[in-house]
């Protein structure tokens, strides 16, 4: 079972345009909605992929209603708690030209006694899985070590998807991987990677301070393997960007799954791009098919960096 939490889902709508004109009226050729947010497209791809899955997060009002009824289609197990307030709604903007805008709400302070609970459903389940998924960033009001206290002591395998402080605290416990983009490294570490020597040693130093892979991806470009002992550049299958949004959340879902299914670290990284690649196709985050990634995985290249 592959156990994915996570506290920051989101009820998103995609507006497609032929093209937007900033301070104008803009009418959307056609309008689209589904559960996404970190945590639920994890979920969404993990179970396309035929992968048993749980998933654990807090949702509330008519935003995270929609979000039930979605799961509830699916036939996702789930552990929705009450947020306490109304879930957020997310945006993107597609044009035709293939540019993308997010317009993005923050998630909402929760209740102590909602975090205290999921801290304990966190617990119960990522002992029990095979692999489990902690990922998207923490509401407002939640301390910096409140992941780090999550995953202590936990028996199985762990991914982690989020950055800043929070990822920081989590390294001494020795996650198994570790995937911010490279965007998302370097606001971690507070220093820019204006190159591939630069993005490496950042990538080492995460793995200096207690993971023991760190996988980072680069959009479209190429993504870069670190361990403790090698490195390594993938280079993805190209495909038509119909949607990136989801992208990195498929990436992490193809991990998880692989390696539930034994998969070496580096065929697992290969079958999350075949996902990530898939995922960028589509117009919904996570709605994958199987075959499709695996034909997408096949054609990604492996090539150890100096």
């Amino acid at each position: 079972m592959i156990f994915v939490a996570g506290l920051s889902p989101a009820w998103q709508q995609i507006m497609e345009f032929e093209k937007c004109r900033w301070g104008e009226v803009n009418r959307a050729q056609a309008v689209h909605w589904c559960a996404s947010g970190k945590v639920l497209n994890v979920a969404i791809a993990v179970h396309h992929l035929g992968a048993d899955t749980t998933v654990a997060t807090a949702v509330g009002g008519p935003s995270g209603a929609a979000i039930v009824d979605e799961f509830d289609s699916f036939g996702i197990r789930k552990i929705f708690l009450d947020a306490g307030s109304p879930t957020r709604v997310c945006t993107t903007l597609l044009e035709d030209s293939g540019v993308t805008t997010e317009l993005v709400e923050n998630t909402d302070a929760m209740p102590s006694e909602v975090v205290e609970e999921f801290h304990d459903q966190f617990r119960t389940y990522s002992s029990v899985a095979n692999v489990s998924v902690l990922t998207g960033s923490m509401p407002s009001g939640v301390s910096d070590d409140y992941y780090a206290r999550l995953i202590q002591q936990i028996p199985t395998e762990t991914i982690l998807d989020f950055r800043g402080p929070g990822l920081l605290n989590c390294l001494p416990w020795g996650p198994f991987l570790v995937k911010p983009n490279r965007e998302e490294l370097s606001q971690t570490l507070e220093r820019p990677l204006n190159d591939e020597t630069e993005l490496v040693a950042a990538m080492r130093e995460l793995n200096r301070r207690g993971a023991q892979a760190v996988v980072v991806s680069d959009g479209s470009k190429s993504l870069y393997i670190t361990t403790e002992d090698l490195q390594y550049r993938l280079i993805p299958p190209q495909v038509e960007v119909v949607n990136p949004i989801g992208c990195g959340d498929c990436l992490a879902a193809g991990i998880a799954t692989a390696r539930c299914d034994g998969a070496s670290l580096i065929d697992a990284v290969r079958f999350g791009m075949g996902a990530a690649a898939m995922n960028a196709g589509m117009l919904l985050p996570g709605r994958l098919d199987r075959e499709t990634v695996s034909e997408l995985a096949d054609q990604v290249e492996v090539e150890e960096v100096d």
